[in-house]
Parts: structure tokens; sequence; C-alpha cells
């Protein structure tokens, strides 16, 4: 692969796996090889883990890349993708690893591979500290196709802490190329819907937390509308191990989405789960902001890639977002303007660099 490497600083920003994460799909699409130091370099864990570590096979596998220094608690790799293909593939992260980070990594080089791709991920489909794949199904993708994005992922089976074996398949259509995304209407609270799950528990644990929640919508004057799903032993999609959790959703008037979800902790009473998770999504409509915190950072990527200029108005500035901006500015050459300070709303402008795909 002919260029210089590209030197990516892991303790930037925030310092987490969202730096390796975005450095590598941004390598596959765009084809230019990358070395990533100090990796996750501000965790007390620093390293690769084994979530990192199969996803960036992943990408790897996708983009025909030549990748050194994949091994769990690897601090530096190097990544040189040849070309983005497609097809069918698999992986297993071995433990409850997130599906969706490992994802958040693939789905830019799917978006513009040469074909079609299937993709079967195992692991972790409900963890703390990532997206849920509710999150995915009924926020990201949709916003994606906004974009000209057409992504469908299908939940198989559940995984949680401590064993994962959870099963989640995505499957894209190539485009060739990103329209720029426009999100800073709010438009008012149309609905809100959401998901109680559980899984080798209790059935009154799901009625609580959905009971809860929509108790306290519905004080709040909204629509709400929350599906229970209780899956026992036997039942295909039921998890390993018991777990449980919610995801609340805001359908606005602007056609936007934006969620809070939160899972279940042993000893933690159903009814706070679902408390918080509520509290959570209220306080964010209340800044009447049509982005939640979590798309506002995972669109940062698309909109940097897309042509023309997205603009979207986020309901708290993260650092998560801010570290993103400045890794799609070295590594892709997009610019971005940002209205507004880390933990308040802020409105965020990000000139894309027109990518195309490649024929």
């Amino acid at each position: 692969m002919p260029g210089e490497l590209i030197e990516i600083d892991g303790s930037m920003g925030e310092g987490g796996g969202q730096i390796l994460r975005n450095a590598v799909a941004l390598s596959a699409v765009l084809l230019k090889p990358i070395r990533v130091y100090n990796i996750r370099a501000r965790r007390s864990n620093p390293g690769l883990r084994p979530q990192h570590l199969t996803g960036v096979r992943a990408v790897a596998a996708l983009s025909s890349a030549d990748a050194s220094g994949l091994r769990v608690g690897s601090r530096e790799i190097t990544f040189k993708p040849r070309r983005l293909g497609g097809g069918r593939m698999r992986f297993d992260a071995g433990t409850a690893g997130s599906t969706t980070l490992m994802l958040q990594s693939l789905m830019p080089a799917m978006a513009f591979s040469e074909r079609p791709v299937e993709v079967e991920l195992r692991g972790g489909t409900n963890n703390p500290m990532a997206p849920p794949v509710e999150y995915f199904q009924y926020v990201l993708l949709p916003t994606l196709e906004r974009m000209g994005c057409r992504f469908e992922l299908e939940l198989l089976r559940r995984g949680f802490y401590p064993r994962g074996g959870g099963v989640v398949r995505a499957r894209s259509t190539p485009i060739d190329e990103l329209k720029p995304i426009r999100l800073t209407e709010f438009g008012g609270v149309k609905r809100v819907f959401g998901l109680s799950y559980s899984c080798r528990l209790p059935s009154h644990i799901v009625e609580r937390m959905a009971s809860t929640a929509e108790k306290i919508i519905r004080e709040r004057g909204y629509d709400v509308e929350i599906r229970r799903e209780i899956l026992r032993p036997g039942d295909r999609a039921c998890s390993l191990d018991p777990g449980c959790g919610i995801i609340l959703v805001a359908e606005l008037g602007s056609g936007a989405l934006m969620a809070s979800d939160n899972l279940g902790k042993l000893g933690v009473p159903a009814e706070r789960v679902a408390e918080e998770a509520a509290r959570d999504l209220l306080s964010q409509l209340d800044t009447g902001a049509p982005v939640d915190r979590h798309l506002g950072d995972q669109l940062v990527i698309w909109a940097s890639l897309a042509s023309g200029t997205s603009e979207y108005r986020v309901s708290e500035l993260t650092t998560h977002t801010t570290t993103s901006i400045e890794l799609c500015r070295l590594l892709a050459g997009s610019r971005a303007e940002v209205e507004g300070g880390l933990g308040e709303p802020a409105t965020i402008r990000i000139a894309g660099i027109g990518h195309r795909r490649r024929a």
C-alpha cells in the first residue's frame, strides 16, 4: 500500500476505544494506512480488549488489510487496508464484548464496500457503557437512512455479562456517497415508545420497569407505549446469562429520534432502573435539541464522509463527540464548527469531504 502511515495518538481527547474504532473505520473507507499508539491509554486496563481485537479483525477482513499488533493488551497497531470487498463474515468476541461497538467500526466500511455485506457478530448485545442493539435499530439506523445508508440489523440472541453469547446479524447494500444531514428543529414530541426486556428473570421485573417509565412519561403529558419482552430458557433469543433493561425512544415532530436506555443491575430495584432512563430522556427533551448525546457522537464520522455540510443540534456536547471531530479532521480532512460548551446543548456543523465509493 503506497503512502506513509498516518500516526494517531490513542490517548487524545477522551482516550478510549472509540478512537481506535473510528480510526480503523476511516482507514478502511479511505484506504489510508495508519498506526495507532497509546491505545486506551486513559483506561484502567489499557490496550486492546477482546471486543476491540475482534472489531479490528473484522474491519481488516472486509478491507483486505495487513494489520499488526493484534493481541489482547496491545497498545499499538498498524493497519494497512487494500480494498473494500464484501460478502459474508462471522466474528466471535469470545466474551460479552459489545457487538454494537464492533459494528461502529464495521458500518462505514460496509456502506462503501464493493459488494453487499452480511456479518454475524457474537458477544454482548446489551452492555453497560455501550449502545444496546435496540439503539441501533430504533435510532441510529433510521437516522443514517436519511443520509442514504441501507442497513438491516437483526437480533438473533441476547447476550449479557459475563458470558455474552449474543448474536446479531447486520446486512448492508453499498452506497456511492452520503448525503449531509440536518437535524436542528425539535418540532415537539409526537410519541415515546420503547422496550422493557428480560432474560431468565421473573416476569414482574419487565412489568415494573415498563409501568414505572410509562407513569413518569405520562405525567409530563407525552403519549407513551412500551413493549414488554420476557425471554425464558428454551426461547430462541434467550441469553445464556440473566439480564434485563429498558430503552425509551422519543419520536419528534421534526422526524428526529432521541433515546435513553438503562441496564438492570444486581440489587437495584426495577423501578429505579426505569426511572433513571425516563428522567434522562425527559432532561434531554427539555433542552429542545433533536439529537441525543450518543447520536451526536456517532454522527460525526458519517457527516465527515458526506457530500456537503451537515448541521445538528445535540442535547449535550461530550468529550466523545469532540474527540471524534478532531480524529476526523486529522484522518479525513473534514472541518467542523461547534457552538456550545462541554456538558451543554451545542450546534455542530461539519463540512464533509464528499467521499465516493470506489468502482
